[in-house]
């Protein structure tokens, strides 16, 4: 009864969208205020039943019913609650229902805190929004229902896929998804904008908010994705330029362009045609991961390989919105002035080589991801594009955006003072210059970028902290002085400190893992030990060991650091009943320098085991420094500037005259 009624549900929620979607839009069109205000309940209402839809399906699982279809064919009655949890969303249908609530919360969120936005704008968004649920819940229903029932049920299902029974794995699709789909909210107000023909300041207030959530969530999803393919899949790498991984990176590439040409916008009311598309083809590149993930182009340890035919149903959902979004665009563009005036050198003209930058960077990965199928369309050839493309394309655009991104913030509006802002910086390029040096001393090896890079995470980390000095003016006024003008920051200064601060921390990490990792793929037999990177490690031999729902064999390595103990680490083998599976579970000892991995490989006739050993130093500034982001994006967003929007009183739409 409970899946028929949360089924019940789902299909009252596509009702509901259906007349979210036209009647507050009408209304919006004739100036009927009732007609308008009928979006706030109907989100709501939408929610709450795609809430209730979820609910349902998540108790199917909790109690393995085994009469739905989608839990017989992802679940088992031996999987740890959790995973029964995860399972929900570790299959296509699940993941959509997923979706599709997330998308309903954002419009629900709009409904309850856009009491300040004007009434016709929240009515264009809500309706914007809700066509966005609509054309998916359809999908659902007719392709990918997850209620299905099956008579005769079978006594027990066929298990998740064991790659997807880790922790890490569990929470990493809702910020994934909370990610993707937030920026349906930009995309929402993009499109309320060109409906109306006009944007201003407020407009790009109000839209940063949601772009900021939205990115910080796909910053934690893309970061605990990349966590879990390092200690999971047991390659001892943290990124493999996979199209699914480079799936959810266009759209944070494109994301991060986006919030800093809203604040153009906000500041000067520059940049208006361009911040406006770039919310079109934000959320564009969100759809084209959906479909990518979905479609069964892909084949990727972490996508879902599903019948083709819902692939086209979500090509047919991207040409629907993408098209209609651009050609609106199109036409609507010329009505959009530009705003003011600035001066290359400023604030606004570093946001803007940032916006070149990482959009330009964006085409890379895109051209890089695409290629290959576009050529396996046209001529059946079959080819890959990996790291060595990324690195000739993506790491050259990247250097010289982290050289500016501290001079960013200390350059003024409109115009700015580049000199000026370099001697703020050179203590940072000072300390950056001293560790590049100390590197290449250190290590005399690698590639001859590799401490170049190491002094420029350097100086973007001191950079971050320098800002926040000379607002202080640290060393210029008394101490309590600088202490008060400390505290009296707004805390979206403090968020931009950190996030950039996150970033050379990220550069750092990457740099050390990619340039020094040590590796070595051996034999070992019990008793035999191997040094490597100032760890000696000693086999002890393999034991065999029983989980929830598989059986593992055990390896046993004992780790000494001149001569005293350190630690034991125990890689396994895992084989799962159901689906009879097999995985790596990697050992790894975590220091301050680095982390010592270990791989266990199969048995050799001859008793030894096949073994890998990787040290990877700093790793984990790379996650830390991910980490560190989405805090610097939280502070900002509780900046109360970015909170309340536009004052209350504001009844409409500023009109920005025609060109």
């Amino acid at each position: 009864m409970i899946i028929e009624l949360g089924h019940f549900a789902l299909v009252l929620a596509v009702v509901v969208a259906l007349f979210q979607m036209i009647v507050p839009m009408w209304g919006a069109r004739t100036g009927d205020v009732r007609m308008m205000a009928t979006g706030e309940p109907a989100a709501l209402a939408q929610f709450i039943l795609l809430l209730l839809s979820f609910c349902a399906l998540t108790y199917a699982y909790v109690t393995s019913d085994f009469s739905v279809a989608n839990v017989t064919a992802n679940s088992h009655s031996a999987k740890p609650l959790i995973y029964r949890i995860s399972g929900v969303w570790g299959n296509h249908e699940g993941s959509m229902l997923l979706w599709v609530l997330i998308l309903a919360l954002f419009g629900a969120l709009v409904a309850v805190f856009g009491g300040n936005l004007p009434s016709r704008l929240r009515a264009n968004v809500l309706s914007v929004q809700s066509s966005i649920a609509l054309a998916f819940g359809l999908f659902i229903l007719f392709t990918s229902n997850p209620f299905l029932r099956l008579d005769p049920a079978p006594f027990e299902g066929r298990g998740l896929n064991p790659i997807l029974q880790d922790p890490a794995l569990a929470f990493h699709p809702p910020f994934l998804y909370a990610g993707y789909v937030g920026f349906s909210m930009a995309f929402s107000f993009a499109i309320a904008a060109l409906i109306e023909g006009r944007t201003d300041a407020a407009w790009a207030r109000w839209v940063r908010p949601w772009t900021l959530a939205a990115w910080m969530f796909l910053t934690l999803g893309i970061a605990m994705g990349s966590w879990w393919a390092y200690y999971e899949l047991g390659w001892g790498g943290w990124w493999f330029w996979d199209p699914v991984e480079n799936a959810s990176f266009m759209p944070w590439l494109a994301g991060t362009a986006l919030l800093h040409s809203a604040l153009v916008m906000e500041k000067r009311e520059a940049l208006k045609v361009w911040t406006v598309l770039l919310a079109i083809l934000t959320f564009s590149l969100s759809l084209m991961g959906t479909f990518l993930v979905r479609s069964g182009v892909l084949t990727s340890v972490h996508a879902f390989a599903v019948d083709p035919e819902r692939g086209v149903a979500i090509l047919g959902i991207m040409v629907l919105f993408i098209g209609g979004g651009l050609t609106l665009y199109a036409f609507r563009a010329g009505q959009l002035r530009q705003g003011g005036l600035f001066a290359p050198i400023s604030r606004e003209g570093s946001l803007v080589l940032n916006n070149v930058l990482l959009t330009t960077a964006t085409v890379t990965v895109l051209v890089g991801t695409l290629y290959p199928l576009a050529l396996e369309g046209v001529t059946g050839e079959k080819i890959s594009v990996g790291p060595p493309y990324f690195n000739m394309t993506f790491v050259p655009l990247m250097v010289p955006l982290l050289l500016a991104m501290p001079f960013g913030p200390l350059l003024a509006w409109k115009r700015g003072d580049i000199r000026g802002a370099a001697e703020r910086l050179a203590v940072a390029a000072l300390v950056a210059v001293l560790v590049m040096v100390a590197v290449f001393a250190m290590f005399g090896r690698g590639p001859w970028l590799a401490p170049v890079m190491f002094a420029i995470g350097v100086y973007i980390m001191g950079g971050a902290i320098s800002e926040l000095a000379y607002r202080a003016k640290l060393g210029l006024v008394p101490f309590a002085e600088t202490r008060r003008r400390f505290w009296n920051f707004p805390r979206s200064v403090f968020g931009t400190a950190l996030a950039h601060f996150g970033v050379g921390l990220m550069v750092v990490g990457i740099t050390a893992t990619t340039a020094y990792q040590s590796e070595q793929v051996i034999l070992m037999k019990p008793g035999e030990s191997r040094e490597i990177s100032g760890y000696d490690l000693t086999f002890r031999g393999v034991a065999p060991q029983r989980g929830p729902n598989y059986r593992e064999q055990v390896g046993k390595f004992e780790v000494h650091q001149n001569g005293a103990f350190v630690t034991t680490l125990s890689p396994s083998k895992r084989v799962y009943d159901a689906p009879p599976q097999a995985t790596s579970e990697a050992g790894i000892h975590a220091s301050w320098r680095g982390d010592l991995y270990t791989v266990l490989g199969d048995a050799q006739e001859d008793g030894g085991y096949s073994i890998r050993l990787y040290f990877n130093p700093l790793v984990r500034f790379i996650w830390l420094g991910a980490l560190i982001m989405f805090v610097g994006g939280a502070v900002s967003l509780s900046d109360r500037r970015l909170r309340v929007g536009a004052p209350r009183r504001s009844r409409g739409f500023a009109v920005a005259p025609a060109e």
